[in-house]
C-alpha cells in the first residue's frame, strides 16, 4: 500500500461539463471529513499540473457549488503533458514534458492525484500511472463514451438540455411547414443523439455509428408529407457522416494535440434536403449549451458518488483505476481496461431497435 495519503490534489481537465463541482466538492469534503486529509485543488487540468498552480480546499471552499455548472478549478482540453505545444517562428512543435507533472506533483507535496475527465484525460493518467504517478481516474464526459462505466455524469445534463430545444424547435417546424434540424455534440459516439431525438419524437435521427444516405434521408421527409405530416424533426450528431464519406471539419486548431474541431454537419444536411426535396429547412446548432447550466439531479448525485469513492480509493493505496458505475454500484476500473476502447452505440442496440420501432429513421 505504501505510505499513508495525507494530502491529494483534484483536478479537472479536458471539456467542462455539468458535475464537475459535484465531484470537486465530494472529494474535498470526504478527504478532510472522513480521512483528515489535506486537499489540493489544481488549476484548469493538466495544464496546471505542469505549471504549478494550485489553490488548498477546505469545506467551506466549496460550500454552494453542488448547483453549479462548470468547474471552479478551471479546465482545458489543449493541455497534454506528452505532446506540449511549442510555437518556433511560424511552426508549432510538440515536446514531452511529462517529468514536469512529477517535479510539481512533488513540489505541491502530493500524495494522490484525483483526476476528472474523460477518455483524452483518463489516457494520459494511465500512461503518467505507468511512469509512477499515484494517479485515480474520474470520468466524466457529455458524450458518455467510456466503456469502463454505465454511464458518465454530464451526460444526463447534456440530454436534458438537448431535449428541451428540440421540444421548443418542435412548434415553429410544425407552424412553418418546415424540416428542422438540431445539430449535437457526439464526435464518435451518437448518445446524446439518441436519447434526445428518442425523448423528443425526433423523426431522423443521424449518429456516427450509423453512416446516412442522404437519399434515404429526403425519402422519409417526402413519406412524411405525403401522410399530411408537413414538417421533420432531425437530431445530427456533430460526427455523423454519409456512407462512403468523412466527417464534417469546421476547425483546425495548431496549438491543440487534438487538433481537429468538428461542425457543419447539421448546414450541410440542410442544404442537401432544401436542393433534392425543395422544402424549406433549418438548423439550430446546439453546441457548447450542452456543456454548460446546472446539472440534474441524478448527475449530482453520481458525480458526489465517484467523488466520494475516489477519496476511498486513495485512502486504501488503490492507484491506477478509475471509479465507475456498474448498474446501481461504483466499481474500480484499472485504468488500461477504461480506455481500451470508446463506447459506441451499436446498430442494433435496443435503444436503436425501440426508434425504429417507433418509425424514427437512421438515414440508412
Amino acid at each position: 500500500m505504501g505510505k499513508r495519503v495525507r494530502r491529494i490534489g483534484v483536478m479537472t481537465s479536458g471539456g467542462d461539463c455539468p458535475g464537475l463541482n459535484g465531484v470537486i466538492r465530494a472529494v474535498t469534503r470526504t478527504a478532510i471529513h472522513d480521512y483528515d486529509m489535506e486537499v489540493v485543488g489544481v488549476k484548469d487540468g493538466y495544464l496546471g499540473m505542469l505549471e504549478g498552480r494550485f489553490v488548498k480546499l477546505r469545506s467551506r471552499d466549496v460550500a454552494g457549488i453542488l448547483t453549479c455548472g462548470g468547474t471552479i478549478l478551471g479546465t482545458t482540453n489543449k493541455a497534454d503533458p506528452f505532446r506540449c505545444a511549442v510555437v518556433r517562428g511560424a511552426k508549432t512543435a510538440f515536446e514531452n514534458h511529462s517529468r514536469d507533472i512529477f517535479k510539481n506533483f512533488n513540489a505541491m507535496k502530493l500524495d494522490a492525484l484525483l483526476c476528472a475527465g474523460g477518455d483524452g484525460s483518463l489516457r494520459i493518467s494511465h500512461e503518467l500511472f505507468k511512469m509512477g504517478l499515484r494517479v485515480i481516474g474520474i470520468p466524466k464526459t457529455i458524450d458518455n463514451d467510456i466503456e469502463a462505466t454505465d454511464v458518465t455524469f454530464g451526460f444526463d445534463s447534456a440530454v436534458q438540455t438537448a431535449a428541451a430545444a428540440i421540444d421548443a424547435i418542435h412548434t415553429t417546424a410544425q407552424s412553418h411547414h418546415r424540416v428542422m434540424i438540431v445539430e449535437v455534440m457526439g464526435r464518435y459516439a451518437g448518445w446524446i443523439a439518441l436519447h434526445s431525438g428518442l425523448a423528443s419524437g425526433g423523426d431522423i435521427i443521424l449518429i456516427p455509428e450509423i453512416p446516412f444516405d442522404i437519399n434515404m434521408i429526403c425519402d422519409k421527409v417526402k413519406e412524411r408529407h405525403r401522410r399530411g405530416k408537413r414538417f421533420s424533426i432531425i437530431v445530427v450528431a456533430e460526427g455523423a457522416k454519409p456512407i462512403g464519406g468523412g466527417v464534417t471539419v469546421r476547425q483546425i486548431v495548431k496549438d491543440s494535440p487534438d487538433q481537429i474541431r468538428l461542425g457543419g454537419i447539421g448546414n450541410k444536411i440542410g442544404c442537401q434536403i432544401e436542393n433534392l426535396t425543395g422544402i424549406e429547412t433549418r438548423v439550430a446548432v446546439l453546441g457548447h449549451l450542452l456543456r454548460g447550466g446546472s446539472p440534474t439531479a441524478f448527475d449530482r448525485v453520481l458525480a458526489t458518488r465517484f467523488g466520494c469513492e475516489a477519496v476511498r480509493l486513495a485512502a486504501t493505496g488503490k492507484f491506477g483505476y478509475t471509479v465507475a458505475l456498474k448498474g446501481q454500484r461504483i466499481v474500480p476500473v484499472e485504468l488500461k481496461r477504461a480506455i481500451a476502447r470508446l463506447r459506441l452505440v451499436k446498430k442494433d442496440s435496443p435503444l436503436v431497435r425501440i426508434a425504429r420501432s417507433l418509425g424514427t429513421a437512421f438515414g440508412d
